[in-house]
């Protein structure tokens, strides 16, 4: 049998099935696409199962790709055993409607005993136990004898998963030999030993289960198989687990390399070694398809992986940032099959030792504490952390839970799993309390429990501005009442409405509700969860009862001022996925009437130039004037269109679309503009860090952005005139004016220092003696920590052998100072004991070594007191 490395057999594969017709696919995103129920590709069927389940039309009915999958439930036993690991690669041949099990199976067998030319001696195949079709062709097709093909039952051999499309599989098995088995006489395939290992699986999906739990034949079949390409290469290579594989083998040399360690010397070591070697091969795929570290979703594993990589490279002794050397590695190894990583080879180095010397920052505090934390347990006879011990050094060290619960097992210790998460909601629920205003209370109480929840408002406020109504509940002093009076600060629901209610980060409208006997101020408009739209401010004419006909008008200059910022908001997402990258998705964001504020990930600052070409293709597209078209649908028609949705976000069967032109789509339910050329322009005010890898950028639109333009020139021209310049030339007057203003300080500087040194030797003619040394004390006016300590040095060596003590002021601060020669030092005075005593003086402290100190204090009338103390405590230190 031939040795192949690990992309010659990704090749072979997919080659292979190319000659069968099949069409090759690349790789599908780590991210999946249109699927909540998962937060990263496990599975090398899983990207194509709106194939399978009839939601989209396959582009061949004959397909094979090679699928880069994540699996993080093992994640703390990958490193403690060879076999374990986040990230891998599945092969897979798949037919949808077309060939099925004669097919799925002879081919393999080909692909195995022709193309790979793997013994046959070798092999042995399962299938379900009432499958003799698949039997027979195993038997009479294939040519395998009766010893050679097991019989399994349902649990080993039918693939199901709830109600729907199931099926029969049938598994090829290596026989690895005597030697890696059990030793037991009746050890066989399905052996928990490792001698008889699982290589292909073909799953036959011929059945559709019904909720009674029968099954009904498919009239349309489908072919699912999978095979790992690491397990493979394990078998080709002839080695005993996936880290020796050729092209891991590279990764976790380099490891090695840099670490200065050996492998398979030292358990502990090789499982650090190991953990680096997945873990960055995990990263470096996640990254590449756009995935960021954060605390939540798939950038909470991406960050977990991270850091536990980064910890375990301080255990080996790499005290230094070094991930992004081994991505480097991973890039020579996988760069051909996957070209984005090559694409973004630099962009992935960066986020991640930009992580990387995140947890560096705080990784070495958050250690002392946990050190702290497990000896404080241990004392109380306990072998739990508490569920706010791990919270705090998750929330105040970003030490990831996992990460402490993998320290605490290494001594031997548990961790209240329960306890953290609780803690976790509770800062949630504390973080949702603070963003509701006190006016949130009319809900909170619940005091809509026992009313009829159907009774939601009809929202009528897309097509219309005002609206007649019925009040269906007032709520007054966070109580419901029958009705409400002048003055009176309310909240009324009403059957329909104008009003957009606060959702999806857009402000709530404002506006008037109102008839011929009341009217009533609305500041703002909610909604409860089950769809009733509070409109909140109070009643300035006349008074208003439950089941009164009303009028409800919003401010239409507030609502289109919303809209303005809204609709850019979707632009602004676009152009900032334009320029910076695909990794760039939605974090949060907030518009109402006065400006825009959009979160999106990104693992750094932007620069100047990012942002002028993003708001330049923003602006871009309001000058094109794009149709802003909203569509209601459902999710599976959104997703299939090319809309973008956030991912922790709930929707509907039906969804609202929003689409600017050919450019934008989104899944959105705020209020939009009917065309982008009605907001005017955009001005980004401020784009800078929320939080470690989201940022923030705040923005003004339409008429605000006019308004802030005109400020702008407003200032300009006052400043022009202030400099007697014109606005064109202002830039260079300033610039003219302060090189003056500098050399004018420096030409002071100059005089006020001749000044000094002219009337040192004053001081040092009033310098007391003790014991042969001079101590010279003086205050000085308007000098800087520097000239002072220019004119200490120089009377220093004026002076030959004694003790400098000066004092000055400038600008309300005082500047201490005192120095000594080398023989006073001998003699036992020490500057810093001095400094510290008189400091005090001036309201300052300070401190320094026996030869020099300074100090600072904020007190210019204590100088005098501070030089007699210092005069004191040098003369006694030579006594």
């Amino acid at each position: 049998m031939q040795k192949y490395g690990l992309n010659e057999l990704r090749e072979m594969f997919l080659s292979f099935f190319e000659s069968k017709g099949h069409l090759r696919l690349p790789s599908f995103s780590l991210v999946p696409k249109n699927d909540p129920s998962i937060l990263l590709i496990n599975a090398g069927m899983t990207p194509l199962k709106p194939y399978f389940t009839g939601r989209e039309v396959p582009p061949s009915k004959r397909i094979a790709t090679c699928q880069k999958c994540i699996r993080t439930p093992d994640i703390e036993n990958v490193g403690k055993t060879s076999r374990h690991g986040t990230f891998f690669e599945m092969l897979g041949n798949f037919s949808f409607g077309d060939y099925f099990k004669k097919e799925a199976i002879t081919w393999a067998w080909e692909f195995f005993t022709k193309v790979l030319e793997i013994p046959e001696d070798r092999l042995y195949v399962s299938v379900y136990e009432k499958d003799d079709e698949a039997y027979d062709i195993w038997n009479k097709d294939v040519g395998l004898p009766h010893n050679k093909i097991f019989r399994m039952g349902k649990e080993d051999n039918f693939w199901e998963h709830g109600i729907g499309p199931c099926g029969p599989c049938s598994e090829i098995y290596y026989d690895r030999g005597v030697d890696k088995g059990c030793g037991k006489p009746d050890c066989t395939v399905g052996c928990d030993c490792d001698r008889y290992i699982e290589v292909w699986n073909n799953v036959f999906t011929q059945f559709d289960k019904q909720e009674d739990g029968t099954y009904v034949e498919l009239a349309s079949k489908n072919i699912d198989t999978g095979m790992g390409l690491e397990r493979l290469a394990c078998i080709i290579q002839d080695v005993d687990n996936i880290f020796e594989v050729d092209a891991i083998r590279s990764i976790l040399d380099h490891v090695c390399r840099i670490a200065g360690v050996e492998y398979g010397t030292e358990y502990k070591k090789d499982v650090s070694i190991r953990v680096i070697t997945d873990h960055v091969r995990s990263v470096a795929m996640m990254v590449s398809d756009g995935i960021l570290p954060s605390n939540e979703g798939r950038g909470y594993v991406l960050r977990r992986l991270l850091r536990r990589a980064a910890r375990h490279g301080r255990l080996l002794g790499i005290n230094r940032v070094f991930l992004a050397e081994i991505v480097d590695t991973v890039i020579d190894c996988f760069g051909k099959a996957y070209p984005n990583l090559i694409e973004k080879q630099d962009y992935i180095k960066k986020v991640v030792s930009l992580e990387e010397e995140r947890f560096y920052a705080t990784v070495d505090q958050g250690m002392v504490i946990l050190e702290d934390y497990m000896k404080q347990v241990k004392n109380d006879g306990s072998d739990k952390l508490t569920g706010e011990m791990v919270f705090k050094l998750h929330d105040t060290y970003g030490f990831p839970m996992d990460l402490t619960r993998e320290i605490a097992s290494e001594n031997n210790l548990i961790i209240d799993e329960e306890g953290f998460h609780n803690e976790m909601r509770a800062q949630k629920n504390k973080a949702r309390e603070a963003h509701k205003s006190k006016e949130g209370s009319a809900w909170e109480k619940d005091l809509f429990a026992n009313t009829d929840k159907t009774s939601k408002t009809e929202f009528v406020g897309y097509a219309k501005y005002t609206e007649d109504g019925t009040v269906q509940f007032i709520v007054l002093n966070d109580e419901l009442a029958d009705s409400a009076q002048q003055d009176d600060e309310v909240t009324i629901v009403l059957d329909k409405t104008p009003f957009y209610a606060e959702s999806g980060g857009q402000a709530g409208d404002s506006g008037t509700i109102y008839n011929s006997n009341f009217k009533m101020s609305v500041r703002d408009c909610r909604k409860t969860a089950d769809g009733k739209h509070l409109h909140l401010g109070k009643i300035i004419e006349g008074g208003v009862h439950v089941g009164d006909k009303v009028t409800a008008s919003i401010d239409i200059d507030r609502r289109k001022a919303a809209a303005r910022n809204h609709t850019t908001t979707h632009l602004l997402h676009k152009a900032l996925r334009n320029v910076l990258g695909d990794h760039v998705n939605q974090a949060g964001s907030f518009v109402n009437h006065e400006r825009l504020r959009f979160d999106f990930t990104h693992f750094s600052a932007m620069t100047r130039e990012q942002i002028e070409a993003v708001e330049n293709e923003v602006n871009g597209k309001i000058l094109e004037n794009l149709c802003v078209k909203t569509e209601e649908m459902s999710v599976d028609d959104a997703m299939k269109s090319g809309a973008i949705a956030l991912f922790d976000e709930k929707y509907g069967d039906l969804v609202r679309v929003v689409s600017t032109g050919d450019y934008s789509k989104e899944l959105c339910g705020g209020t939009h503009l009917s065309s982008t050329g009605e907001a005017g322009l955009i001005k980004i005010l401020s784009e800078n860090g929320i939080s470690a890898g989201v940022r923030r950028i705040e923005a003004l639109t339409g008429f605000n952005a006019i308004n802030y333009y005109k400020e702008k020139e407003s200032l300009l021209k006052h400043a022009s005139e202030a400099a007697k310049s014109s606005v064109e030339d202002i830039v260079n007057k300033i610039e003219n004016l302060y090189d003056e203003i500098k050399t004018t300080k420096k030409e002071l500087e100059d005089i006020n220092s001749k000044m000094v040194n002219s009337s040192l030797n004053s001081f040092i003619e009033k310098a007391i003696v003790v014991k042969g040394m001079k101590i010279v004390t003086a205050k000085l006016d308007g000098l800087d920590m520097n000239a002072l300590r220019n004119a200490s040095d120089t009377l220093k060596n004026k002076v030959g052998s004694g003790v400098v003590i000066l004092a000055s002021s400038k600008d309300d601060k005082v500047n201490l100072i005192v120095s000594a020669t080398k023989d006073a030092v001998d003699a036992g005075i020490h500057s810093g004991n001095i400094i510290k005593e008189a400091a005090r003086a001036c309201g300052g402290g300070g401190g320094g070594r026996p030869d020099m100190a300074q100090a600072g204090g904020k007190d210019p009338s204590g100088m005098d007191k501070a030089l007699e103390i210092a005069r004191e405590r040098a003369a006694s230190m030579l006594n």
